[in-house]
């Protein structure tokens, strides 16, 4: 598909098609990567990161697991590790 390059400020812009942008899964102020390769201009909708919670990181986070999981070696003073 052919499209016109036209002036944007002091910029050069493109206007996407819609059935491209569809396609690629576009939206009005997405943010795309932008990159030259091979003499082509290649544009790249990101994938979403993936959202964590807090709460589901720290599952199974226990006094005792968190013991297991570190060797802190025998006690050499006053301090208990329990």
């Amino acid at each position: 598909m052919r499209v016109r390059v036209a002036r944007w400020g002091n910029s050069l812009a493109v206007r996407t098609p819609r059935e491209i942008a569809r396609a690629a899964g576009l939206t009005e102020g997405a943010s795309v990567e932008m990159t030259v390769e091979d003499e082509a201009i290649v544009i790249r909708v990101p994938r979403a990161r993936p959202r964590y919670r807090l709460d589901a990181l720290l599952e199974g986070m226990t006094p005792q697991a968190m013991a297991e999981a570190f060797d802190w070696g025998a006690d050499a003073g006053r301090e208990r590790a329990e």
